[in-house]
């Protein structure tokens, strides 16, 4: 599947662009549903708007990684075998109220989109791909997770720099991403940006579960432990990677990337897949955790 030049580009970069991957259709067709989800998704109730009168104020489930603090654990943990929509920050005001249009007001749906519903599941279970993660190394592929991010117009939120083994480790590393552009994506509306043959780096932190079980509290907590202190890139070492709708850009898991703010008038949707090898030991540490009643699949 892929040419000399490419396999040269991944060595070197860590990184592969590959325009009209997936077929206009296909790209329609997951748009639609993405916003046919969002219609049908029913937010708690929040401070004295609640249908059975006044109610303690519950945080929205709101994405961010400029402020990890306001994403609820519980929200996360639960997505990782369902389908959840996450905020934007900007879209809801301290009591937890909408100040856009719903459909203009999510982040993301997470995280199980690729089992849990049959649109993205067919999108996602391509045997194409099955065949590019094999000859990128990934001998027995796993699909642990899944996103559809929206990067909504004016109010879409930064994705601060990072490396996708820090959410999915695995010993040996093996997580790929695959991202597919959705809608074009330019400089103005949040494309990517990488920092060609980062991944040689280290793997700088890592986002981890703890189980809390004392006379004070029990559940899980996640956080983000830091493992190495080189400085993420500067502007000087970041490449950005403005591609078409249908485009599929493969990202090794230890090379850094990030998204800047959409401040313009057009929203940059993308999906995203992570990968692993199921030849690898996949750390119970890892916020994403499956069990028997979900166990993880590959693209069969």
């Amino acid at each position: 599947m892929l040419s000399a030049e490419q396999r040269q580009c991944w060595h070197d970069e860590g990184c592969l662009v590959l325009p009209g991957f997936k077929p206009a259709h296909e790209v329609a067709a997951l748009r639609e549903r993405a916003l046919a989800l969002v219609d049908a998704f029913e937010p708690k109730a929040h401070g004295p708007n609640g249908p059975n009168g006044p109610e303690p104020n519950e945080p929205p489930a709101v994405f961010s990684t400029r402020d990890r603090a306001r994403l609820a654990d519980a929200a996360l943990i639960a997505s990782a075998t369902e389908v959840h929509c996450f905020f934007e920050e900007e879209a809801v005001d301290g009591d937890g109220r909408l100040l856009v249009d719903r459909r203009r007001a999510i982040n993301k749906i997470g995280h199980a989109l690729h089992d849990r519903d049959p649109v993205f599941e067919r999108f996602s279970r391509d045997a194409r791909l099955d065949g590019l993660v094999r000859e990128l190394g990934v001998a027995a592929p796993q699909l642990w997770q899944s996103m559809l991010i929206f990067k909504q117009p004016r109010i879409g939120g930064e994705v601060t720099w990072h490396q996708d083994a820090s959410f999915l480790a695995t010993e040996p590393e093996s997580v790929l991403g695959l991202w597919f552009a959705l809608e074009e994506a330019t400089v103005d509306n949040g494309c990517l940006w990488i920092e060609p043959g980062g991944h040689r780096g280290p793997l700088r932190e890592r986002f981890v579960r703890d189980e809390q079980v004392n006379e004070c509290e029990s559940g899980v907590r996640l956080r983000m432990q830091p493992l190495d202190a080189t400085p993420w890139p500067g502007a000087e070492r970041a490449r950005p990677l403005p591609v078409p709708a249908g485009t599929l850009v493969v990202l090794h898991g230890l090379l850094p990337h990030y998204s800047a703010p959409n401040r313009s008038a057009v929203s940059r949707m993308a999906y995203t897949l992570h990968v692993t090898d199921g030849r690898a030991r996949y750390s119970p540490h890892n916020w994403l955790q499956r069990g028997p009643a979900m166990p993880v699949r590959g693209f069969e």
